[in-house]
């Protein structure tokens, strides 16, 4: 039982933040690279900036489809939503997944 909700929890931890940007009033969209080949879980408009959304699950919060998403468009500024806490560092907000409610106050 364990296993099989490892397999899904990726799915479910972005399914869990979907709800609640949406409940917050934002659209979510999401970018993907003419290849298919890397994505950003969410673009969401924020006082009129498009700003990249990464969901991370587990322990490993890097991103190349993150990082390839912000050289390209260069955003004011990026986010992850992870397990760990607040911070900012190199362009990135990083936000605990708990407070996903919060991303429209930022």
């Amino acid at each position: 039982m364990e296993e099989e909700l490892t397999d899904f929890k990726g799915g479910m931890t972005e399914n869990y933040v979907c709800v609640q940007l949406i409940r917050s009033g934002l659209r979510p969209y999401f970018w993907r690279n003419d290849r298919g080949t890397k994505e950003v879980d969410f673009i969401v408009s924020l006082a009129g900036q498009l700003i990249p959304i990464e969901v991370k699950s587990g322990d490993n919060v890097r991103s190349t489809s993150l990082n390839d998403y912000v050289k390209l468009y260069r955003p004011p500024y990026a986010i992850r939503l992870s397990e760990k806490n607040f911070g900012f560092d190199n362009g990135i907000r990083s936000i605990p997944l708990y407070a996903a409610f919060c991303i429209r106050d930022l």
